[in-house]
Parts: C-alpha cells; structure tokens; sequence
C-alpha cells in the first residue's frame, strides 16, 4: 500500500461542508455537552486527486476512559455499527464512500494514531478532521490530518506521526441557502444591535490584519534568505493583488507617454463608478427607511381611525340602547 509522505501531502486540501459540522456539534450537544468527553464518528466523500471532499457523516459509540496504571488512554468503537451505517447509506448515495474519521478534540490524543489504524480497514489512508465545536477565536474549527511514514536517519525503525494538511469550509449552492436560512432562524434580531455589528466587524479587521501581518513577516524572510521560496504561496499572493483594483488617481506621478495616461484614466473610471454604486446604495438606502417611516405613519393613523370608529360605535349603541330603555320606561307608565 502507498502511504502518504510530507512531500505528497503538501498539496493535499480537505473541503469540509456544512452538514458535517452541523452533524458534529449535534452529536456533542447530545452525548458530551458539559462533559470533559469527546465524541467520534465516521467521514463519508470523494476523494478527487489531492482534493479530499467530506460531504456527509455519521455518529458512532465511543467510550474512552484513562488507565492510571498504564498512563494510556482505553477506548471502545464499535465496528459492527460503523459497518452496519456504512452499508445503509450507501444504499442512500451510491457516491459517498467513506473516507476518514472526526472527533471533537478540541486537539490530537494520544490514542488517535490507534483509532486511525482501526479505520484503514475501511479507506487506504483515512483522513482525520478534528472539529473544535466549542470555537471562541476567529478562524476555521476544523483542523485535517493524515498519518505518514516517518523515516530516521539514524536507521532505527520508522515511526507513525499525524501530518496537518489544509483544511477549508465548502459547500454546493443547495446548501449555502439551508445555512442561509438555518442562521436565520436561529439569529435573535432582539440582540443584533449596532455595537454588535461593529463589534464582529472590529474582530474580522483584527483576524485580517494579523494574517497580513503574518504574510508580510514570511515575504521579508523570504528576501532575507531565511526561508526558501515557495512558489504556490507567492502564487496565491499574486492572485489576491489580482483580485484588488488600483482606485488612487495617481495624480502626483508624471505621467509618461502614453502608458501612464491610460492607468490613470482607467484608475478614474473605476473611482467614478464605485462612487456611483456607493451613491445608488446611499439613495436605495434613504427612500428604504423614508417608505418605512411612511407605512409607520400611515400605520399609526389607520390604527386611530379605526380607534375613533370603534369608540363612535360603541357611543350610539349606548345611546341606542339608552333610548330603547327610556321607550320602554314611558310605556310601562302609560298602561299604569
């Protein structure tokens, strides 16, 4: 069997979707929530050249206990359920294969390398997803893992350890709109105030700036000859100055003949129309809250006239009702 090495890994890249997390904290949240516990269950995907797809998952029983005579950690994972889930979804989706394993971590044990042993009698080299269900820092709660070969110089014999390969968060269209609307249900408009707002977007500016920071640090040793070059991460960098438009006029620089004229103007052009479009988003945004202020007052003013109707109402069937009494007072002194 080929097993992965360092060099093999390196463009390996796991896609995590939605559904799995969701299916992860659901199974925490019912066998370990407030516990020291931890939960595993089973990975199922596609695995396309380097890129490793998790599109679903299942819970299995897990018990892990800590032997203080042998310092290690006892576990149990049953095998006839795992095969026996395997099997009925297969039947589902004919697609999913399985493909690895996760547990809650929040980090790697000591008995994972044991766990990962048991599940290549399922896949060739399952991967392992530690999902940290109860994620307090910006960033991804996933963290990807396969086991290599690890071979010694000194001849002794090689040696088993967890490699850390790129993880991220995909999903189809299909899905994207169930989270969409999951997140709606869930979110509590009585909380969203404005500070919050702020407050997130202040800690998605500061998760930005440290990983600019981060970037920049790993450029100048680049340059200084402390690391070698790598070039798929100068790759992804150029692509992100691809992705960024040049809106300054640059109207200080001398223009040269012909070529700087054009960036200039093109510079223009891009300013102009994205101050165009903050303008639309500016208008669009007043004539919103000038309609709601209108059916606000529009609101309040049917509601007093339906007040005032009821009010008018309820007076002539009192003075209905007042003259009927006095009618039939009359009438009973006049037969007297």
């Amino acid at each position: 069997m080929v097993q992965h090495t360092v060099q093999s890994l390196g463009s390996t890249r796991v896609v995590v979707h939605p559904l799995v997390l969701l299916s992860v904290v659901d199974h925490y949240n019912r066998v370990a929530k407030n516990t020291k516990k931890r939960v595993v269950g089973v990975l199922l995907g596609q695995v396309y050249g380097s890129v490793v797809n998790v599109s679903n998952s299942f819970a299995v029983p897990f018990e892990e206990e800590f032997d203080k005579t042998t310092n290690t950690n006892v576990w149990f994972l049953d095998h006839n359920y795992v095969e026996t889930m395997r099997d009925m979804f297969k039947k589902v989706s004919v697609k999913e294969n399985l493909i690895g394993w996760y547990h809650s971590g929040p980090k790697l044990q000591s008995s994972d390398l044991q766990i990962n042993e048991l599940f290549k009698k399922y896949a060739s080299n399952p991967v392992l997803v530690v999902v940290n269900v109860q994620q307090k820092k910006i960033g991804l709660p996933t963290d990807a893992y396969f086991a290599v070969e690890e071979i010694h110089n000194d001849g002794t014999a090689t040696t088993r350890n967890f490699e850390h390969v790129a993880s991220e968060i995909g999903a189809e269209e299909s899905e994207e709109i169930g989270v969409e609307h999951l997140l709606r249900e869930v979110k509590d408009n009585a909380i969203g105030t404005l500070s919050k707002s702020l407050s997130d977007q202040i800690e998605s500016l500061k998760g930005l700036s440290e990983r600019l920071e981060k970037t920049l640090l790993y450029l100048e040793e680049v340059v200084e000859g402390k690391l070698p070059i790598n070039y798929e991460i100068i790759q992804n960098i150029q692509k992100i100055f691809n992705l960024l438009s040049k809106t300054t006029s640059g109207g200080n620089q001398s223009k040269g003949p012909g070529e700087l004229g054009i960036v200039d103007s093109g510079s223009a052009e891009i300013s102009r129309a994205t101050n165009d479009s903050y303008l639309i988003l500016y208008i669009s945004s007043m004539v919103r809250a000038i309609i709601s202020l209108h059916d606000l007052i529009s609101n309040k003013i049917q509601n007093r006239e339906a007040e005032l109707a009821i009010e008018k109402q309820n007076s002539e069937n009192e003075t209905q009702a007042l003259a009927k009494q006095t009618s039939a007072r009359t009438t009973s002194t006049a037969e007297e």
